[in-house]
């Protein structure tokens, strides 16, 4: 069973020559603080690149970026606006052991399937060195489902999310649950997960 979904892959493949820049941010919020935990110079796996804006930052601020996504216009797109080097990789593709201090996923896995999420969490896990952080961002809800642009969403609560982290083996160390509005106008509440692999 994969973690590609058809209808969110056709989404985002349609939508690839407009979305380097489209929230209007220079790059995620969030990324600064996470990249302050890691070392210099350290190597980042970031899980759906997208348009590459945050993949870019990283490299501009001396990191090791392996830029990855699940839509092929999207590799593209960010190859052709920040040059990367991004790859085509779905989320239960990841096959490295040990081989990053940290992996980024921001607004990302919100889109695997609730039932893979637990593998791809493990997956994580082993391609982090012992002492590396993984960020995450998710929409909470209690049911899988889709939005009004008919993208695949898992919608976890915070108690099932924290669950399947532990049981992956990682340590929370910071958690942030927030009001936000989605690209498709809905008001739903998201959770920012840091947690690391001791």
């Amino acid at each position: 069973m994969t973690t590609r979904d058809p209808d969110t892959i056709a989404f985002y493949q349609t939508r690839a020559p407009h979305w380097v820049f489209h929230s209007g941010e220079r790059h995620s919020h969030q990324l600064d603080r996470f990249l302050d935990r890691l070392p210099t110079g350290a190597a980042v796996l970031e899980l759906g690149c997208g348009g590459g804006r945050d993949a870019a930052y990283m490299k501009e601020r001396g990191f090791a970026v392996d830029a990855t996504d699940a839509t092929p216009a999207l590799v593209a797109r960010a190859n052709q606006a920040f040059a990367l080097g991004a790859r085509v990789m779905a989320f239960d593709e990841l096959g490295a052991e040990a081989a990053y201090d940290g992996v980024w996923a921001h607004a990302c896995l919100l889109h695997c399937p609730r039932a893979l999420l637990p593998d791809v969490l493990a997956r994580i896990h082993r391609a982090l060195r012992p002492g590396g952080w993984h960020f995450a961002s998710f929409k909470l809800g209690d049911a899988e489902g889709r939005d009004l642009l008919g993208r695949l969403h898992n919608f976890l609560s915070p108690a099932w999310l924290l669950a399947a982290y532990e049981a992956a083996g990682f340590t929370l160390e910071a958690q942030d649950i927030y009001a936000g509005k989605s690209s498709d106008g809905t008001q739903r509440d998201w959770i920012d997960l840091t947690v690391r692999k001791l």
